[in-house]
């Protein structure tokens, strides 16, 4: 079984993708987490020396120095997290490419080889595309994208009762408002391909969990 669990900032996404992990004994990729450990993984000696970019090559333009940069990035743990953490920070989107990367390093794992439950990815119709295609180069197929739906109001208050250090009140609200302005689209995506569960995520964890179990297993 392969699912990623869509919804705002709230709306009870790591909760529920623990709770189908733990119900079908199935490993979890969380793409917040993985760039929240590589932030924290991060110090000043993992980026390339300045030296480098420019030694024996004074007359390297910036482009020539930012697609070295980027090569070592996505190839590098810490790096990666590095990269995100200015977008984080803001409540932005992080590059995709930063959040496939990590994505790719978890799938290629003998451990998510059959099945996975991915959270945190992807959160638009242009992110849902690029997964799927890197899911078909992997040689794996997405059984179901489950969209946690929940007011906007109730989204904001449960984010400020976490407090986690990047749920400052102008960020989540932020966060809130993108995911809403790119919520049609990737819903349109995967109905289209006939891959949407929509639940009801305004209700007790316990309940919204027993019903993605329920209708997981009516359509095995």
């Amino acid at each position: 079984m392969k699912l990623v669990i869509i919804g705002g900032s709230g709306a009870g996404k790591s909760t529920q993708a623990q709770g189908l992990c733990t119900y079908f004994n199935i490993p979890l990729i969380s793409s917040d987490e993985i760039l929240r450990n590589a932030t924290a993984a991060f110090c000043p000696e993992d980026f390339p020396p300045k030296n480098s970019l420019n030694q024996g090559n004074s007359g390297q333009d910036n482009g020539g120095i930012l697609e070295h940069q980027h090569r070592f990035a996505i190839s590098s743990f810490p790096y990666l997290g590095h990269l995100a953490q200015s977008y984080m920070e803001t409540g932005e989107l992080v590059l995709d490419e930063i959040i496939l990367e990590s994505i790719q390093i978890q799938l290629k794992k003998s451990d998510f080889k059959d099945s996975w439950v991915l959270e945190g990815y992807p959160s638009t119709a242009e992110q849902a595309e690029e997964l799927d295609f890197l899911l078909n180069e992997l040689g794996h197929n997405l059984d179901w994208a489950i969209y946690l739906q929940v007011p906007q109001a109730v989204m904001v208050n449960r984010c400020m009762g976490r407090f986690l250090p990047d749920d400052l009140p102008e960020i989540v609200q932020r966060r809130v408002e993108t995911f809403y302005d790119r919520t049609v689209p990737i819903l349109e995506y995967y109905d289209r391909r006939r891959r949407l569960l929509t639940i009801n995520g305004d209700q007790p964890p316990e309940a919204v969990q027993q019903n993605i179990i329920d209708l997981l297993l009516t359509f095995q």
